[in-house]
């Protein structure tokens, strides 16, 4: 398992993807980041390859699949503690579920990072289509608004990234700003996210790349 962690967290070539995001923000922080998600494929990128030092600092809805979860949550958090870098990561769909709180952000100033997996998709659906319904994409292409500008009619700093080049910059310069902020990271459209074990599948039967699916 450890080769495929490190393959995914370290490409070299080709877009951006969700893995590596958390994998840099790993090294920025040192593990003591709170992460907050929400629902969808970045949910399990950070279950399976964030590294954090304390107990209670993966806040997610879990299995309860509450889109939109992770902006309101990470509000809480932000405000809640003040010693540690708070930092919700959301999918393209997910935010839009609940992204008037960034009215909120604005009027608390809480120091809620915000990191957008935008890969145009609503992204576990889409995969589980890929996989199991051959490529027949139903209702999943997500058309999103100027995320940036967005956040910037809130008064809250921004800014998008869509290459690898700039990413370690741009989680600095969000990290080190006070106050929210947020970033637009473009990610490859079609990441499949692995290990994982097929719907009425054994763990004995656990998927570990695409290729196991042939």
């Amino acid at each position: 398992m450890r080769w495929l962690f490190k393959r995914e967290q370290n490409p070299s070539t080709g877009p951006l993807t969700m893995a590596e995001v958390v994998a840099r923000l790993n090294e920025l922080t040192k593990g003591e980041a709170i992460m907050v998600t929400d629902v969808g494929q970045h949910q399990m990128v950070v279950c399976r390859y964030a590294r954090l030092n304390h107990s209670r600092s993966n806040i997610t809805s879990g299995g309860l699949g509450t889109m939109g979860f992770a902006l309101p949550a990470g509000i809480g958090a932000a405000l809640a503690i003040n010693n540690r870098p708070v930092v919700a990561i959301i999918g393209d769909g997910g935010i839009q579920m609940t992204i008037q709180e960034m009215g909120t952000l604005m009027q608390t100033r809480a120091p809620l990072k915000i990191i957008i997996l935008n890969n145009a998709f609503l992204g576990m659906v889409r995969q589980w289509q890929e996989l199991f319904h051959e490529k027949r994409y139903s209702f999943v292409d997500i058309s999103s608004p100027d995320y940036v500008a967005l956040s910037a009619a809130y008064q809250i700093p921004g800014q998008k990234v869509s290459t690898r080049e700039d990413l370690v910059q741009a989680l600095t310069a969000m990290l080190k700003t006070e106050g929210p902020y947020l970033l637009d990271i473009v990610v490859a459209k079609e990441d499949n996210i692995f290990p994982m074990v097929p719907q009425g599948k054994g763990v004995s039967e656990i998927v570990l790349t695409k290729d196991d699916m042939k």
